[in-house]
């Protein structure tokens, strides 16, 4: 799976910036690189993670368990400062799942999501994986960037790895989605 992890960084163009009333620093999607984490990364990513899992988006993960995977996260950056992660977990040689994508509130809806996924696609087929999937509660992004809602049971390598040992086992709600590779999902 070290074909999942790459170098280098990806640049946005010139988007407008939203407000959505907060008081934060904007972010400037001209400003916008995609790289790969680093262990350094650990402390933004977490709390990234964090604040959605407070608003019930994301399952926890602990500190030691991302700086464990920390090669596999892609992050967002804005000049030094985190604003978006994503993680690509391999369930088999064949299924890798997108795992904690995460858009700060100052960053979003300027199409990091998209360009963090597509990293994750490009990575993933860099490294022979046949399918992409994803579980979430809000599958709408997913599909619109070229993703399936499927049942659960298509994803057998998910419920073996995750799903048994969940609490949530059987009553997630979480919706299964799956992105054959070599089809795009440029959008």
């Amino acid at each position: 799976m070290n074909a999942l992890l790459g170098t280098g960084a990806r640049q946005f163009g010139a988007a407008v910036v939203r407000s959505r009333g907060l008081a934060v620093r904007a972010v400037r999607r001209e400003a916008v690189a995609i790289r790969q984490a680093e262990s350094g990364d650990v402390g933004a990513i977490h709390e990234l993670i964090a604040g959605h899992v407070a608003e019930g988006h994301l399952l926890p993960r602990t500190p030691a368990e991302i700086a464990a995977h920390a090669s596999r996260f892609v992050v967002a950056t804005d000049g030094y400062q985190i604003v978006g992660c994503a993680d690509i977990a391999p369930l088999s040689d064949a299924v890798s799942e997108v795992r904690s994508l995460v858009i700060g509130a100052a960053a979003r809806g300027l199409g990091i999501g998209h360009g963090l996924v597509n990293e994750l696609v490009r990575r993933a087929g860099s490294a022979g994986v046949r399918t992409l999937c994803a579980f979430t509660s809000a599958p709408g992004f997913f599909v619109q960037m070229g993703f399936s809602v499927v049942p659960h049971s298509w994803l057998p390598e998910k419920i073996q790895a995750d799903c048994r040992s969940c609490t949530r086992f059987r009553s997630c709600g979480q919706y299964a989605l799956m992105l054959p590779l070599g089809q795009s999902c440029q959008r």
